[in-house]
């Protein structure tokens, strides 16, 4: 996996998966809205510590329009990418296992299932990538310098599959421990 040069992008929360799935779809669908403070009350930009009026939101946090637009990368239209909208896009280009068929690409990048089908059909709308009548997923022209954007804001360098390289344990889920038995012998209750 190449080393990242730059943090300088949007990212998720690491512990997203901890919301209901309502809450998720809901705060994924109000990222980039313009917030306008109530009277007598400010926000502060999460970059800059200012103080502000206004804002755009990011999944609790808030950004100046200035400190937004530092973060959005070359070519990407006003789209706010991410190392997973980054992943999707390069599976498109490098599939995985030599699959690009869309529930092999959604299930590699590591992240909640529910949110990638939602960032999946995000790509499409925007144009970066389109997707087949039989489920195959390919970059668009569009998609494919969003992708080298990206690429260049983090890696400094062309857009190559060791990039795809995912860090799971970021989004990881947490799993149930399994209760162990003081008693190997069963009781019989009947």
């Amino acid at each position: 996996m190449m080393q990242k040069k730059s943090n300088d992008f949007f990212s998720y929360p690491p512990n997203l998966q901890m919301l209901d799935l309502a809450s998720m779809v809901g705060m994924y669908r109000m990222r980039g809205e313009p917030r306008r403070a109530p009277s007598g009350e400010y926000f502060a930009c999460c970059r800059s510590r200012k103080l502000i009026k206004e804002a755009k939101y990011w999944f609790g946090l808030f950004y100046s329009q200035s400190a937004w637009d530092q973060l959005l990368t070359k070519d990407s239209g006003g789209y706010p990418l991410t190392q997973i909208e980054f992943s999707v896009m390069g599976f498109c280009v490098y599939p995985p296992e030599e699959n690009n068929h869309r529930s092999a690409i959604e299930s590699h990048t590591g992240f909640i299932p529910q949110l990638t089908f939602l960032i999946v059909n995000d790509l499409k709308q925007f144009g970066f990538i389109q997707e087949y009548d039989n489920g195959l997923l390919a970059i668009t022209n569009t998609g494919q310098k969003a992708l080298e954007g990206f690429a260049k804001r983090v890696y400094e360098a062309r857009f190559s599959a060791d990039m795809l390289a995912l860090d799971h344990r970021e989004y990881a889920r947490p799993g149930l421990e399994q209760a162990k038995k003081k008693d190997p012998v069963q009781t019989r209750l009947f």
